[in-house]
């Protein structure tokens, strides 16, 4: 039998999802207030490459793997990402 981990009674993935659901109502105000400029860009930016990180992590099992099969994701979010987090700090 695997035993869930809890914190306060609430298990791990209902965190990440509720943390996930905290990002996205960030960035979705971060819209609505109109924040502009190279810092809402970034800040965006990294909001998302973390929901990624934290999706692959939780919800596609990655957390539990080691080695090779971890990377991929993990290369496939913060490598784009971060070549344009360095164009967009380039241009802004």
């Amino acid at each position: 039998m695997i035993k869930k981990r809890t914190v306060l009674g609430i298990r791990a993935c209902t965190w990440v999802w509720l943390i996930m659901t905290g990002l996205t109502l960030a960035t979705y105000t971060i819209g609505q207030v109109g924040l502009e400029g190279l810092s809402a860009s970034l800040a965006v930016l990294v909001i998302a490459l973390l929901k990624g990180q934290m999706l692959g992590d939780y919800f596609m099992g990655l957390k539990r793997l080691s080695g090779f099969w971890r990377w991929p994701v993990s290369l496939w979010l913060f490598l784009p990402g971060g070549l344009i987090g360095v164009a967009f700090t380039l241009v802004g």
